[in-house]
């Protein structure tokens, strides 16, 4: 897959201050604002940055913990995860596998059939209703 590399301005000019500051600076949407938390429209996930599909909402649960969450991408290769020990805490990153825009957290604790939670700020995704 290719990579999309911006500048810090590109990217300023594409995207709105909040998701400038959520998807490129890693910063998080307060709980319970986002447009998905408790959308249940059918359709994909997309990558507000860039278009790329990152989940379905088949794989989409309410978790009650005010960010949309995923048991699961919509195939291996659409997410990154990295080590993520900001805030005196370890966790785990989640990042668009084609541009590096940071999605969210993933964490163990979700339900079957992949025990993941990947719990994801509604400014760094877009749904494509459909599905």
């Amino acid at each position: 897959m290719d990579k999309i590399k911006k500048s810090d301005d590109e990217w300023q000019a594409q995207l709105t201050p909040e998701e400038f500051k959520v998807c490129r600076q890693k910063g998080t949407e307060r709980p319970f604002t986002g447009e998905y938390d408790k959308c249940e429209e059918t359709g994909t996930y997309v990558c507000k940055c860039c278009g790329h599909p990152l989940f379905s909402s088949e794989s989409k649960f309410d978790s009650g913990t005010g960010w949309p969450s995923f048991f699961a991408p919509v195939d291996d290769s659409a997410v990154d995860d990295e080590e993520d020990n900001s805030l005196f805490m370890r966790r785990t990153e989640t990042l668009c596998a084609k541009c590096g825009a940071h999605l969210g957290h993933v964490f163990p604790d979700g339900p079957q059939p992949t025990g993941l939670r990947y719990c994801m700020n509604s400014v760094s995704l877009k749904l494509v209703r459909g599905d």
